[in-house]
């Protein structure tokens, strides 16, 4: 592999040797679970056996090489094209340049900042209040911003290089087979883990809504897809606690067991650029402070299961609380119809995949303007859980 394990830290203070250590623990740890490689299905279609049961076992998979260079490069050109849009301040309309800001058209608050080295949900009411503890916040930098962007929602509308990565050929089949072939869309994000500023988002589990449902399993809240346009390392990435997906759990128990919000038993998402991790939105899962010196990008999109969503209830943490009607939903899913026929345009030798929600009705959904003009705010009926 060419990911460097040592963490590059600074800043930790008193917890700085602790935190080395966790991180190189927990980076030896993730590389013998034996849940990475690249896409593999079965001679009849079906997702590898082994790759099924490891993520079934683990709650979290990652695959491996699964965006080439070039793809890789649309994707950093429409990601550094959004940075350099965005808002000159957090409240600003206009970009450094007096330009209109991303998302300056939008209804929607797409933007998401925070205080450098900052755990901004920790211990609020923030998402229902699913962030119980707080994480442990590095010193700031001399000279640091007083915002860094973290997250940009919504980001089909701006990129599309981004709708082309979430409708990948390889990822809808196994959305195909972990889902069921009338699987639908969650939401789709750009997440910025900024070198020496990127803040930390504390141990929760995503899932919110169905845990009391009478065919609850370990898969019935979905799962997250997470492209990496740099890959993840211990220091900036995403870490996941295994095995947690499939009941509820008490985070603030076992904050309180671990005595920091070092959880003994967690994993980090390690990856290469080009490799996409799957992760059950039920496991436990957080992210530290970036004090590294390197950069994340992840390019986030999730799938459901129909019959997850169909006449539920949102959560109104994505989008404003309703009920999922068979309308919302195929309104929503529109954006994979459309992202399949923009990744065909760009890569035609590529052997499309067929959602069969929209089979048959592919002319119906071409991308073209009025289809990107169309796209404004359509995360306002995201699909949340």
């Amino acid at each position: 592999m060419a990911i460097e394990h040592s963490s590059g830290l600074t800043g930790f203070g008193s917890e700085e040797q602790a935190m080395q250590a966790y991180q190189a623990a927990g980076t030896s740890r993730a590389l013998n679970l034996g849940n990475r490689g690249p896409v593999r299905f079965e001679p009849d279609g079906s997702l590898h056996t082994s790759i099924k049961a490891a993520y079934e076992k683990i709650g979290f998979y990652v695959f491996t090489g699964v965006l080439n260079r070039e793809e890789l490069a649309d994707i950093e050109t429409d990601v550094l094209d959004m940075i350099d849009h965005a808002p000159v301040a957090r409240n600003s309309d206009v970009d450094r340049h007096g330009r209109p800001a991303l998302s300056a058209n939008c209804k929607a608050k797409n933007l998401v900042w925070v205080k450098p080295l900052s755990d901004a949900s920790g211990g609020s009411d923030d998402a229902g209040g699913r962030y119980t503890v707080k994480m442990f916040e590095p010193d700031v930098p001399a000279g640091a911003p007083k915002r860094v962007l973290q997250l940009i929602l919504g980001s089909l509308q701006f990129s599309d290089a981004c709708l082309r990565a979430h409708c990948h050929p390889q990822m809808l089949r196994v959305a195909e087979q972990l889902n069921g072939a009338d699987f639908t869309p969650f939401n789709e994000s750009v997440w910025l883990k900024h070198p020496h500023l990127g803040g930390s988002v504390s141990w929760h589990q995503d899932g919110t809504t169905q845990w009391d449902r009478p065919d609850f399993d370990g898969g019935t809240h979905g799962y997250n897809c997470m492209a990496q346009l740099y890959g993840s390392t211990a220091a900036n990435g995403v870490w996941v606690l295994p095995g947690t997906h499939t009941s509820r759990c008490d985070i603030a128990a076992l904050y309180a067991e671990a005595g920091s919000d070092r959880l003994p038993d967690a994993v980090p998402i390690v990856c290469d650029a080009g490799d996409i991790a799957i992760c059950n939105r039920q496991a436990v899962h957080g992210s530290f402070a970036n004090t590294s010196k390197d950069m994340r990008v992840t390019i986030n999109f999730g799938f459901h299961r129909r019959a997850s969503v169909l006449n539920s209830v949102g959560n109104g943490i994505h989008s404003p609380k309703s009920v999922y009607d068979a309308e919302r939903i195929h309104e929503r899913s529109r954006l994979i119809a459309y992202g399949i026929d923009a990744r065909k345009k760009r890569f035609p030798d590529e052997v499309p995949y067929v959602y069969q929600p929209f089979a048959g009705r592919e002319d119906e959904f071409r991308y073209d303007a009025n289809a990107k003009a169309g796209l404004v705010d359509y995360n306002l009926l995201d699909l949340g859980i």
